[in-house]
């Protein structure tokens, strides 16, 4: 992974994401070794749609929908989330931290 760039790091660790699982714009730069870069990790989510990245899985560190805008306009990212099992309310993700996979935690 050292001569990829930093988009396709971030994409390689949401690909990772399992399903019924999310995970932080943070959690990721974290383990990339950039904690000072989520919002990187939200301009690569917001490139993604071409690379088959799961990128509805990706979500604030307090598990608000902000990137759903990416999704079309529609509710997409919300309806994806819910078909995994897991419970949106106004824009956030009820029991946030029993869905929060932390790809740190994983190695």
């Amino acid at each position: 992974m050292e001569d990829e760039n930093f988009f396709d790091k971030v994409y390689a660790v949401a690909r990772e994401i399992p399903y019924g699982k999310v995970t932080s714009y943070g959690a990721i730069a974290k383990y990339l070794g950039a904690a000072r870069s989520a919002r990187m990790v939200g301009w690569a989510m917001n490139n993604s749609s071409a690379k088959e990245v799961p990128a509805h899985r990706v979500v604030n560190r307090v598990g608000v929908l902000t990137g759903k805008h990416h999704f079309g306009g529609t509710n997409l990212m919300q309806q994806l989330l819910e078909n995994e099992g897991i419970k949106v309310k106004d824009n956030q993700i009820v029991d946030f931290q029993k869905h929060f996979w932390d790809p740190g935690k994983e190695l």
